[in-house]
């Protein structure tokens, strides 16, 4: 196993990093006639104190959580292919994470790095300073800088999950769907969306942000394969793809919480637990969502709000897994193919040369809804003012002019390869892009990459192994929207990555796999230190007495209890820290439970925020939210056992 080098730096002494990576060598796999397929879980919440990613200078540190972050990992392996899909809770993807995890994983195990797939659910309430260039561990977030405690924290976490998935791999069926889901998502950019020539319903009344959409939710289903065994086949894993924003949550909520995505993928879970009896590992990432925003209630960015949305999508979702079931197959044709386009050396791609990276000043503004206050309103800055065509980024206004954008943001600061990466399944094209993706972009790679392969369906993935801003059309860019802006390379960048997605799906067509990455990747970094680190100073824990908070119009009543308790960084907080027990008719304790699921911080019913402090004295608050009402009972608060400090009980409450 090898050493994972951003442990090197986590001491604060260090100012900066560089380190390389070589690109790891394998031979082909030996010949596996059948699928088989693994699963994991592993949390990935870091402790309070990590700057937040989504909403750059919007946003706040982390303060605690109000739910889980979590990495899910499903593993295939069939004929010479090994495929490792990762669904993180997390803004994006990242070169120096994907590019680490697969050196970690090449001695001891069959993972390739062209089958290693790193999505995300685009949550803007995750930490940053993970990021694959110095640009957005600049920018994605409100402080800056790469932090390797936690990218190495973030990596062995990852590592261990795959290698879980591989260890307990077995015999298995899967299964491949789409379905459509409307009424949760809207287009935040409607009127740069009707610019396109495709569009030919050219009205922009309020209803038609619902229609101009990807509705596509695509699900892969995994189950093992009882032929033979006396418990039949059961679900293991499932891997959904959908387009909608991260952006359910306020950027003023101060927690590190999954967004619509926690509730997605915990009603889909357990909707399949209580049809199956078995509760299957599930990860959801980003599909063409650059212009989908949640359909919350206009100005209820709350949490309600987000279970509401993220719910009424794993419903939808559950539906299509019962349905999938019956055409659960054994023999399954996989490749992987992985091209990192060198952006540096500025290549030509069918007869397209993309200029030098650049912002537009609309980005400043804000995208709807968690928008930048007055900028959003004046221009240059609000949406929809271009420039009169110029240069090769024609309509873009460059934040600051010309000379100054290479001054602050120099070109080696941006990201200095672009990933393309196909994934096949039977007659289904995973195509993983690491840009956020408009509606109408996604739909002309996907068609481009269809005429060029034999794929049935082509299901386009934002923010897959790196982050690399926006990618809209011709048309968009010209509207000069907060995508538009955001797109780095000009307004012919959608057609070169269009061109790049089809030569990759014809190459992989013919080869089965493809591999065409530099043998080294170099990542320098300015290093700023925020994962928090212990100070040894003993403290006992001591619980108050839990009160209850009414229900308001933006949040769910709840009860909650304040503890004192060592530092933040003395506690494990990727381990369990609260769960609320019942009393019995007996007068004993037993865990409670509500909707069929435990409560406790794995869910998203329990949430813990750090409160302050200093030395032995650090202050804690938990929170049950939307507890049973009016039904009688007691309950009390059970700190877990965490990092050498003991289990102890709150006062119980009803």
């Amino acid at each position: 196993m090898r050493r994972n080098p951003l442990h090197d730096f986590a001491d604060p002494a260090f100012e900066r990093m560089r380190i390389a990576v070589t690109t790891p060598t394998h031979s082909e796999l030996p010949w596996e006639e059948r699928l088989l397929a693994g699963c994991a879980e592993v949390d990935i919440t870091p402790p309070p104190g990590m700057p937040k990613a989504g909403h750059s200078k919007n946003a706040h540190d982390g303060t605690g959580f109000r739910t889980r972050l979590r990495a899910r990992v499903l593993h295939l392996r069939a004929g010479h292919s090994s495929l490792t899909l990762i669904a993180c809770d997390l803004l994006s993807g990242s070169a120096i994470v994907h590019r680490l995890l697969a050196d970690q994983l090449a001695d001891d195990t069959d993972v390739r790095l062209p089958g290693l797939f790193l999505g995300a659910t685009h949550t803007h309430a995750g930490p940053g300073q993970f990021s694959g260039s110095e640009f957005y561990n600049r920018w994605s977030s409100n402080r800056p800088g790469f932090d390797p405690a936690y990218t190495g924290f973030l990596v062995d976490q990852l590592a261990a999950a795959v290698r879980t998935a591989v260890a307990g791999r077995r015999p298995a069926r899967l299964a491949f769907g789409s379905t459509e889901v409307w009424g949760y998502t809207r287009n935040r950019s409607l009127p740069a969306h009707v610019r396109n020539a495709t569009e030919t319903d050219k009205r922009t009344e309020p209803q038609r942000k619902y229609t101009a959409v990807n509705p596509w939710l695509h699900l892969l289903r995994v189950d093992t394969d009882g032929t033979g065994q006396a418990e039949g086949s059961v679900p293991m894993a499932a891997f959904a793809w959908f387009s909608i924003h991260g952006t359910g949550i306020s950027h003023h909520d101060r927690s590190y919480n999954a967004d619509v995505w926690a509730y997605l993928t915990g009603e889909l879970a357990q909707r399949v637990h209580d049809r199956t009896g078995t509760r299957p590992v599930v990860g959801a990432v980003e599909g063409t969502h650059g212009d989908m925003t949640p359909a919350v209630r206009p100005g209820m960015l709350v949490f309600p709000e987000a279970e509401r949305v993220g719910r009424g999508i794993g419903a939808a979702a559950a539906e299509l897994h019962a349905r999938l079931g019956e055409s659960l197959h054994s023999r399954v044709d996989l490749a992987a193919g992985l091209r990192e386009v060198d952006m540096s050396a500025h290549p030509e791609v069918a007869g397209i040369r993309l200029p030098e990276p650049r912002i537009g000043v609309a980005k400043l503004a804000g995208a709807q809804e968690n928008t930048t206050p007055l900028l959003d309103r004046i221009p240059p800055f609000r949406p929809g003012c271009p420039r009169r065509p110029h240069g090769m980024q024609a309509e873009k206004r460059v934040v600051a002019g010309e000379p100054a954008h290479r001054v602050v943001n120099p070109t080696a600061s941006f990201p200095q390869f672009m990933p393309v990466q196909l994934l096949r399944i039977d007659d289904v094209a995973i195509l993983g892009l690491p840009f956020e993706v408009t509606v109408a972009a996604g739909r002309r790679i996907a068609d481009a990459v269809r005429a060029r392969s034999d794929a049935e369906t082509v299901v386009v993935s934002s923010l897959a192994n790196d982050h690399c801003d926006y990618l809209t059309t011709a048309e968009e860019y010209a509207a000069q929207y907060y995508e538009g802006a955001s797109t780095l390379y000009g307004p012919r960048q959608q057609e070169f990555v269009a061109a790049c997605a089809a030569d990759l799906a014809e190459d992989l067509a013919e080869g089965g796999v493809v591999a065409d990455v530099p043998g080294h990747r170099v990542f320098d970094f300015t290093v700023r230190h925020y994962r928090a680190r212990p100070d040894g100073v003993p403290a006992p824990r001591r619980a108050e007495r839990a009160r209850f908070v009414d229900a308001t119009a933006v949040e769910d009543a709840h009860w909650r209890m304040e503890w004192s308790d060592v530092g933040p960084g003395d506690l494990h907080w990727h381990a369990p820290l609260v769960r609320v027990q019942t009393e019995l008719e007996d007068g004993s304790w037993a865990p409670a439970a509500q909707d069929g699921l435990p409560v406790d911080d794995q869910g998203w019913r329990v949430g813990v925020e750090y409160l302050g402090g200093s030395g032995g004295r650090h202050r804690y608050v938990t929170r049950w939210f939307a507890p049973p009402l009016g039904r009688p009972g007691r309950h009390r608060f059970v700190l877990c056992a965490n990092a050498g400090q003991p289990e102890i009980a709150g006062q119980p409450f009803d």
